[in-house]
């Protein structure tokens, strides 16, 4: 098995994004979780090649992994033991602020709704006093809507929110940056004037929302293909994997392949699904085996995962993330 990666897909998304906030320094890619499976590192060198200088990471080791890549990185949910000129760390709880290493540079998370991650709007003055007790160079603040990609109030609710926020910072004693918008939420926005956004599931193509809010032709970046391990030609009745939970309807031949449950197929798609070509997967999805009505050598087994979702039940960024760090990825 093996994926590609569209570089081509990958660009024309970075291009509407970066339409919306009128400058690639101001888009930051999303590449935690192995960049939405994509590739950590690959995609991180894409992000350079297209002229990209920010990255938001999970983890310091993540962040590691690609820091030559970037001139900033912004680590969502991690304590550092070190201090670093190009990775920023976040402050999502309170009693956190006293773990960081002095002058460690940090950006503060402030819950305006999600009731998440992130420090409540009423704990702002104490978080800026232990900030400055604990020698921190706060450099920005920021939040995450958790709603932005449905129709409702709650995106405008949670903007307001952030804008007092800002007017409390207003007479900080240096200037800070403020950054809120998500792929959808950037998506929304008529007129950008944040210092940035942070765009995951968009830039790789799978961003599904109401046509209200976007119709913008983005482009999914990602497809996987499996490699047939064996063929055999089994009459009507015959039952396949596990449990024999598919019954031939007819005389067919039936070939299984080197991708299961264990590399990121999710086994709820037993008997449940297509490929783009419209063959039909069979049987009980195995750990590393999947059947197929099929006696094709390689199997494209998706190209876009929006519609592998529908399938599953899911969204699009479980069945990226869901793929295997040790899948080939190729260039494409």
């Amino acid at each position: 098995m093996y994926i590609t990666i569209n570089k081509q897909n990958f660009f024309n998304n970075l291009e509407i994004l970066t339409k919306k906030t009128k400058s690639k320094d101001k888009l930051a890619i999303v590449l935690k979780d192995n960049a939405y499976g994509h590739g950590l590192e690959l995609i991180a060198k894409l992000s350079k090649e297209f002229g990209l200088t920010k990255a938001v990471v999970q983890n310091q080791n993540e962040a590691k992994k690609i820091q030559k890549y970037f001139e900033y990185i912004l680590v969502l949910a991690d304590i550092p033991k070190e201090k670093s000129d190009i990775i920023r760390y976040t402050i999502n709880d309170i009693e956190d602020i006293k773990l960081f290493p002095s002058g460690t540079k940090v950006e503060l998370k402030v819950d305006t709704g999600m009731h998440r991650n992130g420090i409540l709007m009423d704990e702002l003055e104490k978080a800026v006093a232990l900030i400055q007790k604990y020698n921190l160079n706060l450099e920005a603040v920021f939040t995450h809507h958790r709603s932005a990609d449905e129709l409702t109030s709650e995106w405008f609710w949670q903007n307001q929110n952030f804008k007092k926020v800002k007017e409390f910072f207003k007479n900080y004693n240096k200037p800070l940056r403020f950054h809120l918008a998500n792929s959808a939420s950037l998506l929304r926005t008529k007129n950008f004037d944040e210092d940035m956004a942070r765009v995951g599931i968009a830039a790789y193509g799978c961003i599904e929302l109401p046509k209200e809010i976007s119709n913008e032709a983005f482009k999914p970046v990602l497809s996987l293909y499996a490699k047939k391990i064996s063929s055999k030609k089994l009459k009507k009745g015959s039952k396949i994997g596990y449990g024999g939970t598919k019954e031939l309807e007819k005389d067919a031949v039936v070939s299984n392949y080197d991708f299961g449950y264990g590399d990121g197929f999710l086994r709820v798609l037993s008997n449940n699904y297509e490929t783009p070509k419209g063959i039909k997967q069979v049987g009980r999805i195995s750990m590393d085996n999947s059947s197929f009505l099929s006696d094709e050598d390689e199997l494209l087994i998706f190209d876009d995962a929006t519609k592998v979702a529908k399938s599953a039940n899911t969204i699009s960024y479980e069945i990226l993330t869901s793929l295997k760090e040790n899948i080939p990825r190729l260039l494409q």
